[in-house]
């Protein structure tokens, strides 16, 4: 239960990861790379407390935007800012770390919350109306933004040109927002848990002071810019491992990807243990619509700006995978109860991305 205090790992763990990377800016070692990691880890799980107390002050849908939101900025910064530092040869990094997250989001993180709730509560019920909106607009976002450069002619796939781009990134915006507002002020009832999860919910210990949330708040931000900060450190570590053991620079987008994704991945796992099914699910497809919708338009500025090429547009296999999650998880998400079954079809998936990545 989020009790009104905040306990001393919480504030401690930021601090340690920020001290991590000062000494890192003058010591360079492979054991210390262990250190960041475990900064790394534990600044995660304390963005994630940090998180859920705003969210229990704030309450649904609005707390699982808020760790939304920051996680997806990070990972905007994170992806600019090694775009900055290796030029023309991170032209697909945007790319492969998007779509990365939304078959890690889609199939990892909904395959492992289904999976766990299942297993734990036998069948979980969830709004359908919000699951559905996002799906549409995840579906719409995910195809223009992944697939439709592959057939535009102006200029030759896979990318598009400056003109489209600035097209792409204000319709990727436009999708976005317009989901936001449904789900923040136009439709909110229909991210809200239903039934026995709401009740539940309102037997929860009572809201966090309002000085306790904004603590946390702040103490999110810091847990948040520590985490993408440690992850650029380890960063060329991650890519030398790579590259050693001769696998698909993809590899490298599946790694940033999955350590963003960490600290949400954990919220909505831990939700799904509760039977909080619609909380999981807002986490999740409220990422990854966020990571489509704020990401190409952060990276379509930096490739107009400094004259870079963007590889946007998938292979086929990346095509034939995305149609398959996007499918399946409307079929998945359709009727509105989930079971184990779904789950492991989601996990299956997921597995099968993993494995003809590194083994194209």
């Amino acid at each position: 239960m989020l009790r009104d205090y905040l306990p001393i790992w919480t504030w401690l763990s930021p601090i340690a990861g920020w001290l991590l990377l000062a000494v890192s800016l003058g010591f360079s070692h492979p054991l210390y790379d262990i250190a960041i990691g475990a900064g790394l880890v534990a600044c995660v799980l304390a963005a994630v407390h940090h998180a859920e107390v705003v969210a229990h002050r704030v309450g649904e849908p609005f707390g699982t935007l808020v760790l939304a939101l920051a996680v997806t900025v990070i990972e905007v910064a994170l992806i600019v800012s090694l775009m900055l530092a290796g030029g023309e040869t991170t032209a697909a990094l945007a790319r492969d770390t998007i779509f990365a997250a939304i078959m890690i989001i889609l199939n990892g993180m909904v395959g492992i919350c289904l999976l766990v709730g299942g297993s734990r509560h036998g069948e979980q019920a969830f709004g359908l109306y919000g699951v559905n909106a996002a799906l549409a607009t995840l579906a719409a976002m995910s195809v223009i933004t992944l697939i439709l450069p592959n057939a535009t002619t102006t200029v030759a796939g896979p990318i598009y040109s400056p003109g489209q781009l600035i097209m792409i990134a204000i319709a990727s915006l436009t999708l976005y927002g317009a989901f936001v507002l449904v789900q923040t002020v136009r439709h909110r009832d229909y991210f809200l848990p239903e039934g026995q999860a709401a009740r539940d919910e309102a037997a929860h210990a009572p809201p966090p002071s309002r000085s306790t949330a904004l603590f946390s708040g702040g103490l999110l931000i810091i847990c948040l810019g520590a985490v993408v900060l440690l992850a650029k450190a380890l960063s060329p570590t991650i890519e030398a491992a790579v590259s050693a053991a001769g696998a698909p620079k993809a590899v490298v987008g599946i790694i940033i990807a999955a350590i963003v994704l960490l600290p949400e991945s954990v919220a909505a796992l831990k939700a799904a243990r509760y039977n909080r099914l619609q909380t999981s699910l807002n986490l999740a497809l409220g990422s990854a619509l966020a990571s489509i919708g704020l990401t190409i338009p952060a990276v379509a500025m930096v490739a107009v700006a400094t004259g870079w090429t963007l590889v946007l547009g998938l292979d086929h296999k990346g095509m034939v995978l995305l149609a398959l999650s996007l499918l399946v998880a409307t079929l998945s998400l359709g009727t509105g109860r989930t079971t184990v079954l779904q789950g492991a079809v989601h996990l299956v998936i997921f597995a099968v991305y993993l494995f003809t990545t590194v083994v194209p």
